[in-house]
């Protein structure tokens, strides 16, 4: 794969996984999509775009495919790769949450097993300190 940046972690992310579709198809397949069924009714996505999105998934290492119990499609799984992106996801969200909408516009809500909505995410320093786009700084690849 031609990288972006070959050195920044961000572009690198975003190379393999920053569509606004493979998002929408990560955040499904966290809440449960399996069949390429679910994730076009969940999506309004286009079959041609959704078939091409879940393969770059699987590719990438995002999704596992295998037959369903019946053998006669296929479903898609979370790999561990693919459940690492949570924090992610969740983080969009709350941005979202915070910036996409007007005040008193509904929308939905990620709460715990308990039915409590979650926190705000807050990157944190080696010290457990809230840290921010003034408080940290990029180190450049050292060159080999």
């Amino acid at each position: 794969m031609a990288w972006t940046d070959p050195e920044c972690p961000v572009a690198r992310a975003l190379d393999l996984i920053g569509d606004r579709w493979s998002l929408l198809i990560v955040r499904d397949a966290m809440d449960g999509a399996r069949a390429f069924t679910d994730f076009q009714q969940r999506t309004g996505i286009a079959r041609n775009i959704l078939t091409d999105r879940l393969r770059r998934l699987v590719e990438r290492g995002i999704l596992g495919r295998q037959a369903a119990p019946t053998g006669k499609r296929q479903v898609y799984a979370l790999t561990a790769d693919g459940r690492d992106l949570f924090t992610v996801v969740v983080a969009l969200r709350q941005w979202g949450e915070r910036h996409a909408f007007s005040r008193g516009e509904p929308h939905s809500t990620l709460v715990d097993e308990h039915g409590s909505r979650l926190p705000p995410l807050r990157p944190l320093d080696s010290r457990g300190e809230v840290v921010n786009v003034d408080t940290t700084s990029v180190r450049k690849a050292r060159t080999r």
